[in-house]
């Protein structure tokens, strides 16, 4: 079903008349995905730890699921209240609970009809125009054929299945009836207004009497040796089974007894399931010094790659610069080295000149 619950209940004895009443933990509702539990075929492993202070704890899978105390988280409780109710006390003949009482003052009033129907025929409603009154809303088929096989005798006379009349499809057909409305005169039974109780006493609850079964115990952990454990299970699952079951007195013994035994398994059944980062993992967290190793082979060649990335960038920029500063001390040299060649040309020109005038 869909209520899943965990409970938790021990017997405790009354000390006054050494019955034993069962206490039922009230939050057996509590455990997260409790259901979940049930439908993944997986082992699972329940503990509950009783401490001497009269604290309990539930465990799911070595998960804590759930913190309490014996005094306060059972119903009922461990302690009896000091006073109950006299089972043998009677409400008098005479005490009235009723809060509110009609008025007896109050008169039906002269236009109340008690009679008048909720609905009525719409006296505003019209007839279609086309209404078919004298066609039937359903006809024989006229497609049907009469089996092969029957026997007028045995079946008695054939006809043919009815259906829907395709005339009645347009507008309508039939007695034609006016649709009804809530009627505006409907008012119903006709009550008198409530008012307040004169004669009010409030809600009887028989007295208090001391309690002839209280008492009074602050530990109930000292509650009667567990020597075995029964199962009560009720469960639309199958193939639920319980195995490895451990009573003791030391938490150690019972982590180991659960180290070698649910836990293998489940180690086991991870292996099946889990995907290789996953296994990979828990394998990690089984040995932390893995994670140095990862550390080391993983980040050695990272830092590498970024400190190389970082000199070949800081090398461009070393040679971009220089190349500039070179180029803005060559400027002037090119400019001191025209000025000769100029001169040059200029000179050659004049002596071309003068070699004409000469031999002129």
């Amino acid at each position: 079903g869909s209520d899943h619950q965990l409970h938790f209940i021990f017997r405790h004895r009354n000390p006054r008349n050494g019955s034993y009443e069962e206490k039922h933990w009230k939050k057996s509702k509590s455990v997260s995905k409790f259901d979940e539990i049930f439908k993944d075929k997986k082992p699972h492993l329940f503990t509950l730890v009783l401490s001497p202070d009269n604290k309990f704890e539930i465990l799911v899978d070595q998960r804590s699921e759930a913190k309490g105390s014996l005094l306060e988280d059972f119903e009922p409780p461990v302690n009896p209240p000091k006073e109950v109710e006299d089972p043998n006390d009677k409400r008098p003949e005479d005490w009235d609970e009723r809060e509110k009482v009609p008025d007896p003052n109050a008169v039906k009033p002269d236009d109340w009809d008690e009679d008048a129907p909720r609905e009525i025929p719409d006296p505003d409603a019209k007839k279609p125009v086309g209404w078919l009154d004298d066609e039937p809303k359903l006809v024989p088929d006229a497609t049907a054929e009469r089996p092969k096989d029957w026997d007028d005798d045995m079946d008695g006379d054939w006809e043919p299945p009815l259906v829907n009349n395709p005339k009645c499809e347009a507008v309508g057909c039939g007695e034609w009836k006016p649709p009804m409305i809530s009627n505006p005169r409907y008012k119903g039974k006709w009550r008198a207004p409530l008012v307040d109780n004169p004669n009010y006493k409030g809600k009887w609850k028989p007295r208090k009497i001391p309690n002839p079964d209280f008492f009074e115990d602050q530990n109930p952990f000292r509650m009667t040796a567990i020597a075995a454990v029964g199962l009560e299970l009720w469960s639309m699952s199958d193939g639920i089974l319980f195995d490895n079951i451990i009573i003791t007195d030391d938490t150690v013994v019972a982590d180991q007894w659960a180290a070698d035994t649910w836990v293998l398994k489940k180690e086991a059944g991870d292996l099946e399931t889990d995907g290789m980062f996953m296994r990979l993992v828990k394998y990690t967290n089984k040995y932390p010094w893995l994670w140095a190793v990862y550390v080391i082979v993983l980040g050695l060649p990272l830092v590498l790659i970024i400190t190389f990335c970082c000199s070949s960038s800081q090398d461009k920029k070393v040679s971009a610069a220089a190349a500039q500063h070179k180029k803005s001390d060559d400027a002037p040299v090119a400019e001191e080295m025209a000025e000769p060649v100029a001169a040059e040309e200029q000179g050659t020109a004049l002596i071309e000149e003068v070699e004409e005038e000469v031999e002129d």
